[in-house]
C-alpha cells in the first residue's frame, strides 16, 4: 500500500497523487499546471492504461484538466465525484479542450508563416474530453461509496466550489486497513452562495492544500457589498467600465450574486440601470449548473432566497455574451458597465480583448477578485505592471488596479488549521502540497512547532510505505529545465500510444488463444504496414 506525489508538491496548481492498493492502481486528481511551472512533476509511477480508478475532488482545471490527457493516453476506467462536480466538469474539460485545439491551429498559423516545419498538436483532443466525461460517476456527498474490493470513499462539501470535496479512503491491504483524507481545496467560510467546509473526524494519514497558508484574510467578514458598490460608482461616475477578470465556474456566480443586490437595493445612484455583461460561454452554461445543484450545495442564505422565488443570481440588466460577434460588440457600447470574462488570471479567452480596450482608460478600473499565480498575467497586473503585451501590442496600463480584499475560495491560515485541527486524534502524518514553495514550508513548520502535528511537505516523486508508516523515498526538488530541442508533440504522442498497446497487451494475458492470435496478428500487420515505409 502506497502513496505517491505526482503534482501540486511545492506548487499550487497541477494537482495529482497516486494511491496502490493491492493491485489497485488509483489517482486523487489529475490537474493542468497553470501559470509558472517551478519544479519538474515526475511522471506516472504506471501507464494510464493500467491506472484503475480517479477519485476527483472538484471541478477546477488545475485538478481536472489533465484528465482527457490521461484517456488520449489509454485510461478508461470510472472518475468518482459528486454530481455536481460532474455536472461542471462535462462543461469544463470541453472547454479546456477547445482551448488547446484553438492554441494549436494557432502555433501551426504562426509557424507556417514562417515557414517552419513543425507541427503542434493540442494537448488533446475534444473527443478525448468527451471519452472522460463519459467515464464520470456521480457520487451523493455523505455516502459511502464501495470502489472494489479493499477500496471505500466517501465525499464531504469542503465549501471551495460547487460540488468540492474532501475525500476519505479507506484501503485495506493483507487485512490491513489505513484511512485517508485528501483536503482537495478548503473552502473560505461565509462564502456567498455555498455552504461553509465541513470536518472530518479521524484519519491516519491526511494529505492538506496550504495555498493560503502564509496569510489571514479579515477577521471580519468583508462587506462586499459595500466595496463593490464604492467602485462600481466611483468608475460609473467617471464614464468608465469596471472589468472583472473572473473564473467563469464559482467566482463569476459569487460577483452574480453581490450585483443582485446592489441592483435590487438600488445601491448605485444615477447609474441603476446599468447592464453586466457576463462575456463567458461557459460561465453561462455553468450558472445553469448552478441553478441544477442549489437543493444540494446552496448555504442558507441562498435558499432562502430560492423559497422566496428569486433567483439569487439572475437580475435586470444582466446581458449573457455567447458568440464572438457579441463579445465584440460590448466594447463599442458606451455607456458605463461591468464586464465579467475569464480566464480570472487572464492567461486566455476573451478577457484578454476587454483588457486592451480599457487597460489603457484612466476612467476604468480593472477589478480583481481572485488568486494570481505566479508567472500569470492576472499576477503581472496585480503587482504594479506599467504595461502590457497583447495580441502584439504593448498597452500602458492607465486604468485603476483594485482587487476586493477577502475574496478568495481558498482558507486563510486560520481556515487551514481549523480543518486540520477538525480531527479528534492528531493523524500519524500531515503531508502539505498545493502551495508555494516557501508557503509549503512555512505551513509545515507551523504544524510541527505550533500545534505538535506531524507534518511534511513532499516533492514531487516521494513515496511513502502506507503500511509500515515510513518513506520509500524522499524526492528532492528538480527545477525546470528550459525548453529546447527534443522529441515533437506528435512523436511523443505516438510513444504514448505505444506505451498503451503495451498495457492492453498485458490486460489480455490470459484470453482465449484464438483471440490473442488474432490481436497478435493485428499487430504484425500494423508493423509490417509501417516498418515498409521506413
Amino acid at each position: 500500500m502506497e502513496l505517491m506525489f505526482i503534482g501540486a508538491d511545492h506548487e499550487v496548481t497541477g494537482s495529482c497523487h497516486y494511491l496502490r492498493v493491492g493491485e489497485k492502481n488509483i489517482l486523487i486528481d489529475y490537474g493542468m499546471e497553470q501559470g509558472a511551472n517551478v519544479f519538474e512533476n515526475c511522471e506516472l509511477p504506471v501507464d494510464a492504461a493500467l491506472i484503475d480508478y480517479v477519485f476527483l475532488t472538484h471541478a477546477h482545471i488545475d485538478h481536472s484538466g489533465m484528465l482527457p490527457l490521461l484517456y488520449a493516453r489509454g485510461f478508461r476506467g470510472g472518475i468518482y465525484a459528486t454530481v455536481a462536480t460532474c455536472d461542471l466538469c462535462s462543461i469544463m474539460l470541453r472547454d479546456c479542450a477547445h482551448i488547446q485545439m484553438q492554441e494549436a491551429e494557432w502555433k501551426n498559423r504562426k509557424a507556417k508563416r514562417s515557414s517552419e516545419n513543425a507541427v503542434i498538436e493540442p494537448v488533446y483532443t475534444m473527443e478525448d474530453a468527451d471519452g472522460t466525461i463519459k467515464r464520470l460517476i456521480p457520487c451523493d456527498y455523505a455516502s459511502m461509496i464501495n470502489v472494489c474490493e479493499g477500496v471505500q470513499i466517501r465525499f464531504t462539501d469542503i465549501g471551495h466550489l460547487l460540488g468540492s470535496s474532501s475525500i476519505e479512503v479507506w484501503a485495506t491491504e493483507e487485512g490491513v486497513t489505513k484511512k485517508l483524507v485528501f483536503s482537495g481545496d478548503i473552502g473560505n467560510s461565509d462564502q456567498p452562495l455555498i455552504k461553509n467546509p465541513k470536518l472530518t473526524e479521524e484519519a491516519d494519514y491526511v494529505v492538506m492544500e496550504s495555498t493560503y497558508g502564509d496569510r489571514l484574510h479579515s477577521e471580519d467578514r468583508p462587506d462586499y457589498i459595500g466595496e463593490l458598490t464604492r467602485i462600481l460608482q466611483s468608475t460609473f461616475d467617471k464614464g468608465g467600465n469596471v472589468v472583472i477578470p473572473s473564473f467563469a465556474v464559482g467566482r463569476t456566480q459569487e460577483i452574480l450574486y453581490f450585483l443582485r443586490q446592489i441592483k435590487a437595493e438600488g445601491l448605485v445612484k444615477g447609474h441603476e440601470g446599468f447592464h453586466v455583461y457576463v462575456d463567458s460561454p461557459l460561465a453561462v452554461e455553468a450558472t445553469g449548473i448552478f441553478h441544477k445543484n442549489e437543493h444540494e450545495c446552496f448555504d442558507e442564505e441562498a435558499m432562502a432566497l430560492v423559497r422566496k422565488g428569486i433567483n439569487p443570481i439572475t437580475f435586470p440588466g444582466l446581458r449573457l455574451a455567447i458568440t464572438s460577434d457579441e463579445s465584440r460588440a460590448i466594447n463599442f457600447e458606451n455607456s458605463p458597465k461591468v464586464i465579467i470574462s475569464a480566464s480570472g488570471m487572464c492567461e486566455a479567452g476573451r478577457i484578454r480583448h476587454h483588457l486592451k480596450h480599457n487597460l489603457w482608460r484612466p476612467e476604468c478600473t480593472i477589478l480583481f477578485v481572485g488568486y494570481q499565480a505566479v508567472g500569470t498575467l492576472g499576477r503581472h497586473i496585480v503587482e504594479g505592471a506599467r504595461e502590457v503585451k497583447l495580441f502584439g501590442e504593448q498597452i500602458e496600463i492607465r486604468a485603476q488596479i483594485m482587487k476586493l480584499i477577502g475574496m478568495s475560495g481558498h482558507a486563510d491560515k486560520n481556515g487551514l488549521l481549523k480543518w486540520v485541527e477538525g480531527f479528534k486524534k492528531k493523524p500519524r502524518k500531515v503531508f502539505v502540497v498545493h502551495g508555494e514553495d516557501g508557503v509549503c514550508k512555512l505551513f509545515t513548520e507551523c504544524l510541527k512547532i505550533e500545534h505538535g502535528i506531524d507534518a511534511y511537505a513532499p516533492y514531487s516523486g516521494t513515496r511513502f510505505d502506507l503500511v509500515k508508516g515510513q518513506f520509500i523515498y524522499e524526492a528532492q526538488p528538480v527545477a525546470v529545465k528550459k525548453k529546447g530541442k527534443g522529441i515533437s508533440d506528435v512523436f511523443a504522442r505516438l510513444l504514448a500510444s505505444g506505451q498503451r498497446l503495451i498495457a492492453v497487451i498485458h490486460k489480455n494475458e490470459g484470453g482465449a488463444n484464438k483471440d490473442l492470435a488474432k490481436f497478435a496478428d493485428q499487430i504484425n500487420s500494423l508493423c509490417d504496414k509501417w516498418d515498409n515505409r521506413i
